[in-house]
């Protein structure tokens, strides 16, 4: 009993501190009124919440006058009990007794066998803003049954955690479509869930240029520059290496170059995405060099570890651990290309494109979204050569892209 009251209160806590309210709150003010009367399917996961914490799945269950007949598992599954890129099985959701069908394995997008029972799509999951987290690929694929399927899709929408100004990268080019570059969309794309989700329906961005039915239930009290923090809303990592929202400052600055499993970034020791270590570094040196070059929004200092798992297991390695002190000036995702290029000039012999696993240069190829940035790159290993390949498309995107903003 005491337990129980003990976290009642720290739900009413919780709630109360946040001065956000994301989608499904605002759907739940409005009794629902998207989905009375319907049997309805959900895609979500752990970070789909409540600002009390409760679960997108409880809630639309427990909901009067909606009928959860489906869920649909994307990676990691609905309760996070999947790890980092298996395959999901198809099963039983001991909560509701609502069957989950699996949209991270055989298929990436639900079959109308899957759909049969279902009128309305939902998706819940929050994002981090950048376009390598299969989460909007999945949410994209869902669209596109829709479509095909004559069904409604619903987004639920929430904050993103990197800002939802923040664009950076060029769109995928047609050699390099892939689940982690889904769309043609920048690699940091500045919208919320539900924008993108508008974003791609109007655009013709979908498969065929299908066009679904399509809600969005905007968040109340959110603005376009809010950090994550700003919202007051609790942070539940959406999958296992993003566990605070500061993480999501973090992927788009060290992932691309972890494609390359020459280094660790931080995966398997407890700051995933902020370091960029090997045996082979200078620690010092580094960290002189990298604020030497005085990248806006960035600091360094020198870093000694020994990773649990991943790349360097069990090695006494050090590097840098990076901290982003202004997010809007810093140029996150050419972060690792300045720290590439550096390491190139201080250890010749050891060019990361080089030492890498040559096994993951398509992968490279397919997360950065186009193979002329690897090959503008490594012709002397100079941000210079590529920076203006890798920033092309971001007016000309933000421009696009700014009449389906739902947020000032």
């Amino acid at each position: 009993m005491k337990r129980t009251i003990l976290l009642t209160a720290l739900a009413a806590a919780l709630s109360l501190s946040a001065q956000v309210k994301p989608g499904i709150e605002v759907l739940r003010d409005r009794n629902f009124d998207v989905l009375k009367g319907k049997r309805v399917g959900l895609i979500t996961n752990p970070s789909g919440v409540d600002n009390s914490l409760k679960s997108t799945i409880d809630i639309l269950a427990e909901a009067p006058g909606v009928n959860l007949t489906a869920l649909f598992s994307p990676e990691h599954g609905v309760r996070g009990d999947v790890h980092a890129g298996d395959t999901v099985r198809t099963y039983i959701d001991k909560a509701t007794g609502v069957t989950v069908y699996s949209i991270y394995g055989k298929t990436y997008k639900p079959t109308p066998e899957m759909m049969k029972d279902v009128d309305v799509l939902v998706y819940d999951i929050q994002d981090n803003g950048c376009r390598s987290f299969t989460f909007i690929s999945s949410m994209g694929k869902a669209m596109e049954a829709c479509a095909e399927q004559g069904k409604e899709f619903v987004v639920l929408d929430r904050p993103n955690p990197v800002g939802a100004d923040k664009i950076e990268g060029c769109v995928v080019e047609d050699s390099c479509f892939s689940f982690v570059s889904q769309f043609s969309i920048p690699y940091l794309y500045g919208l919320t869930p539900g924008e993108l989700a508008r974003y791609l329906n109007e655009e013709g961005k979908l498969k065929d240029s299908v066009k679904t039915q399509l809600t969005v239930v905007p968040m109340k009290g959110y603005k376009r520059r809010m950090t994550f923090e700003d919202t007051g809303m609790p942070w539940v990592l959406p999958s296992p290496h993003m566990p605070t929202a500061e993480s999501a400052l973090y992927y788009p600055m060290s992932g691309i170059l972890g494609e390359l499993y020459a280094m660790s970034i931080g995966i398997g020791y407890t700051l995933p995405f902020k370091l960029f270590c090997a045996e082979w570094i200078d620690a010092a040196a580094l960290t002189e060099r990298l604020n030497a070059r005085k990248i806006p929004g960035m600091m360094f200092r020198p870093i000694h570890i020994k990773p649990f798992y991943s790349a360097q297991k069990d090695k006494d390695i050090q590097g840098v651990e990076a901290y982003v002190t202004d997010k809007d000036a810093a140029p996150l995702t050419l972060v690792q290309f300045y720290v590439m290029e550096e390491l190139a000039q201080m250890y010749p012999d050891k060019k990361l494109f080089e030492i890498g696993d040559q096994k993951r240069m398509s992968m490279f190829d397919k997360v950065v979204g186009s193979k002329e940035i690897r090959k503008l790159f490594t012709r002397d290993y100079k941000v210079a050569d590529m920076i203006d390949y890798w920033n092309k498309d971001v007016e000309s995107f933000r421009k696009a892209s700014s009449k389906y903003r739902l947020y000032k």
